[in-house]
C-alpha cells in the first residue's frame, strides 16, 4: 500500500499507509463487538497492507487500547506506525459514576480531563500499559475543541491549561527525547488546529470531517498554513458521520444528527454528477481527501473485516479526470481544492 511522511521534519520518520485504521469502532463504539471479531478486523487491516493504526484512551475507556495491544504482539511492533491520545485519564470509580460517552460494555472508570504536564505523562503511561508496548510513534492532544467541550470558552480554557499547566512542555519533551516520533492534536474542528499552530510547534493533526466532499473551509487559512509549516493531517471522518457513504436516503446523518434539508440537496446534486460518470459516492469522497498534498492518510471508520476490504477497494477504484473538473464546475466543490489525479491505487 502507498505511503507518505507526516512530514519531513521529524526526527525519525513517520511513514503513513494512505489508508490508516482507527479504534473508536473497536471500543464499542454504540454496539459491542466480540473480542474474536475486534482482533479479526484488526488482523484484516493489517492482511490488507494498512500499518498506520490509531487508538485512545476514551475509546470504549481503555478497551479499544488493550485489544489493539493484543494485535500489536501479532502484527511486531516495528511492523506499524501507532498513535494515541492525551487528555482523559481513565480514573476507577463507583458503578453510578462510570463515563462511557458513546460505548457500551465499557470498563468501571471514569473519564476526566487533565492537559496538564502531569496529566500529560501519566496518560501516555497508563496508555502504553493498555497497548502493551514500549512507546507510541505519535502522542495526539484530544478534544480541546469547541465541539468536544461544549462551548468556545471551554475549548478556549483547555487550551490554556495545555500550555499554562506544562502539557505542551510533557509532548515536547517526549518528542525530543526521541521516546516519540510526532506531537499533534486529534480534534473535530480545524480552527482549534490553527490556534495551537500559533502557539507552538507540531507535527500533524487528527482532523475529523472537516475536510470533505461536503467542506471545504480549511482550505481558506488552515490548509495553506498547513503546507507552509510542513504540518501532516490525518484525515477521519471522511463521510462526514454517513452520509457521504449512504447517499441522500432517507435518515442520512451529517455531522452526528440528520441531515439537514440543504445539506440533502448537496448531496443529491453530487450523486447526479457520480452517476454521470459511474462513480461510486463512497469512493469519490474517500479519494477526494486524499487530493490535498497535506493529508497523508484516511481513517474512514471499519468494525469488521468485510468493512476493511471494502475500504480498500474504493481507494483502488478507477475515477476519471472529468469527474472532478465536473463537480468544480458545477459549484460543488471548491475551485481552489486539490483534486486527485486519475486512478487512486493502493498498490
Amino acid at each position: 500500500m502507498r505511503t507518505a511522511l507526516l512530514n519531513k521534519r521529524t526526527r525519525r520518520p513517520v511513514q503513513l499507509t494512505r489508508l490508516g485504521f482507527g479504534g473508536a469502532p473497536l471500543g464499542n463504539l454504540y454496539r459491542k463487538v466480540s473480542e474474536d471479531d475486534a482482533h479479526a478486523t484488526l488482523q484484516a487491516a493489517f492482511d490488507a497492507g494498512i500499518r498506520f493504526f490509531d487508538t485512545a484512551p476514551q475509546y470504549g475507556l481503555g478497551r479499544s487500547e488493550q485489544r489493539f495491544g493484543v494485535a500489536i504482539k501479532t502484527f511486531g511492533r516495528e511492523n506499524i506506525q501507532l498513535s494515541t491520545k492525551v487528555g482523559r485519564l481513565l480514573l476507577d470509580c463507583a458503578p453510578d459514576e462510570v463515563t462511557p460517552e458513546a460505548f457500551v460494555d465499557v470498563p468501571q472508570k471514569r473519564i476526566q480531563f487533565d492537559y496538564s504536564y502531569d496529566g500529560v505523562m501519566r496518560s501516555y503511561e497508563e496508555s502504553l500499559t493498555r497497548l502493551d508496548v514500549e512507546r507510541a510513534d505519535i502522542l495526539l492532544i484530544h478534544d480541546v475543541c469547541a465541539f468536544s467541550q461544549g462551548s468556545q470558552e471551554a475549548s478556549d480554557a483547555r487550551v490554556r491549561e495545555l500550555f499554562d499547566q506544562g502539557g505542551y512542555r510533557a509532548l515536547d519533551e517526549l518528542r525530543s527525547s526521541g521516546e516519540i516520533a510526532a506531537i499533534g492534536a486529534g480534534v473535530n474542528e480545524w480552527q482549534v488546529c490553527e490556534k495551537l499552530l500559533e502557539l507552538a510547534d507540531f507535527d500533524g493533526f487528527l482532523l475529523a470531517g472537516r475536510y470533505t466532499l461536503l467542506e471545504q473551509e480549511a482550505l481558506d487559512s488552515f490548509l495553506p498554513l498547513c503546507q507552509k509549516r510542513d504540518v501532516g493531517i490525518i484525515l477521519g471522518g471522511p463521510y462526514n458521520s454517513g452520509i457521504l457513504a449512504t447517499g441522500a436516503v432517507k435518515g442520512a446523518k451529517y455531522n452526528y444528527a440528520d441531515a439537514p434539508p440543504e445539506i440533502l440537496e448537496r448531496v443529491r446534486n453530487i450523486e447526479a454528477v457520480c452517476a454521470a460518470h459511474d462513480t461510486p459516492l463512497i469512493a469519490a469522497a474517500l479519494q477526494f481527501v486524499l487530493g490535498h498534498p497535506c493529508v497523508k492518510t484516511v481513517v474512514p471508520g471499519a468494525v469488521t473485516p468485510e468493512e476493511i476490504g471494502a475500504s480498500v477497494k474504493l481507494l483502488e477504484t478507477k475515477i476519471p479526470d472529468a469527474f472532478w473538473s465536473d463537480l468544480q464546475s458545477e459549484g460543488l466543490i471548491r475551485p481552489d481544492a486539490p483534486l486527485p489525479s486519475g486512478t487512486a491505487d493502493a498498490s
